[in-house]
């Protein structure tokens, strides 16, 4: 595996990365820890994650793949060798984005 050191940090990330956002929907817990095994085993110490997974958000499946991985490093213990990289959703401050307006328009009737 190739490795690339993260921006001014001491991290050194995985080319590689794992994807988690079908944990929970398409893929059950065993599928995701098997798949999790398998990355580590192959020197992958990128996760990639979200509060929102499994996609499509759900309310009762959100948080999910977070909540999986949780459980698998608590089985595996090595929460030193990965990096998680996670994301929250909220609603946009960029007038680019269409919930940008949404909120504007909120709070201008308070």
């Amino acid at each position: 595996m190739q490795y690339r050191v993260l921006g001014n940090t001491d991290l050194n990330v995985s080319l590689i990365g794992l994807g988690t956002m079908t944990w929970g929907e398409q893929n059950t817990e065993l599928e995701a820890h098997q798949q999790l095994d398998l990355a580590l085993d192959q020197g992958i110490n990128l996760i990639d994650t979200a509060e929102m997974y499994p996609i499509p958000p759900r309310e009762h499946t959100q948080g999910a793949t977070e909540s999986m991985i949780g459980r698998w490093l608590t089985r595996r213990g090595q929460r030193e060798q990965l990096i998680l990289a996670t994301k929250a959703v909220g609603p946009s401050r960029d007038p680019a984005r269409p919930s940008y307006f949404r909120h504007q328009q909120s709070n201008r009737r308070h």
